[in-house]
């Protein structure tokens, strides 16, 4: 299988693992991302998805050989409907997802941890839109999320020259959301996983999401979408338990 489903405790764990392909995304495998990120949003004792490649490199993009190869079956999907080129890109889901990142991650890799909530990189870790030094455009997002999440002029010089940016200047550019040590990109994204599962989960999903639907909207409609979102979470009765667990002093504890 070139996508592993594991759990740890209401985390999911998604690892890619294509070692002689970098963890390249045929069709095959973005079918299998989809399915596993539904997987997860569908199963109620699961919080925060962690995204992972195996044998120490996050994704290499689409797979290249596949595509020059031309079989029907494994060439990345390029409809305008469903699901992305390289599988969940398309989709907004409902809980928390984290990208743990060593090695590369780059071209349809970079989307999609783009895609993702957070990014947990390793300071060696390459983060690029590599795909422009082979003519392939980037139809995962790329161009959008990119802009969104680092700026304009950021964005830009990902998408234009197609360099690398690691370590510092990914977190400075808000690339990269926690830089760890080589090898322990996994680790610290489990670990910061946890941190948001424990927390109450209904204001956790409609805050997240009002920040994601906000950008189609005017500020009035903006406003009112939070306004909503924010009596959904009211209505799972946790802030009652929390106001309980503040009373009790649990906030000394910070």
């Amino acid at each position: 299988m070139p996508v592993h489903f594991d759990t740890d405790d209401g985390i999911a764990i998604l690892t890619l693992d294509r070692p002689e392909v970098a963890n390249a995304i045929d069709r095959p495998t973005a079918d299998a991302l989809v399915a596993a990120f539904r997987r997860f949003e569908h199963d109620d004792a699961l919080h925060v998805a962690v995204l992972v490649g195996a044998n120490g490199t996050f994704c290499a993009g689409a797979d290249l050989k596949a595509m020059r190869e031309g079989d029907p079956q494994r060439v990345t999907r390029l409809e305008a409907d469903g699901d992305g080129p390289v599988g969940p890109t398309r989709l907004l889901l409902a809980k928390p997802t984290i990208a743990a990142i060593e090695g590369h991650a780059v071209a349809g890799g970079l989307e999609i941890a783009s895609w993702c909530d957070l990014r947990v990189a390793a300071r060696d870790a390459v983060l690029g839109v590599f795909c422009r030094r082979w003519g392939i455009p980037l139809m995962d997002g790329g161009t959008i999320r990119l802009t969104r999440l680092i700026g304009h002029s950021h964005a830009l010089d990902l998408i234009l020259t197609g360099r690398g940016v690691s370590g510092d200047e990914a977190l400075r550019m808000g690339l990269a959301n926690r830089l760890v040590e080589p090898g322990e990109a996994f680790v610290a994204a489990l670990e910061l996983a946890r941190e948001i599962a424990a927390y109450p989960q209904g204001a956790v999903r409609t805050d997240r999401l009002s920040s994601y639907v906000q950008w189609s909207m005017d500020l009035s409609g903006a406003l009112l979408r939070e306004y909503e979102y924010g009596m959904e979470a009211l209505s799972t009765g946790e802030v009652g338990d929390g106001l309980e667990r503040y009373a009790a002093g649990r906030w000394r504890a910070g």
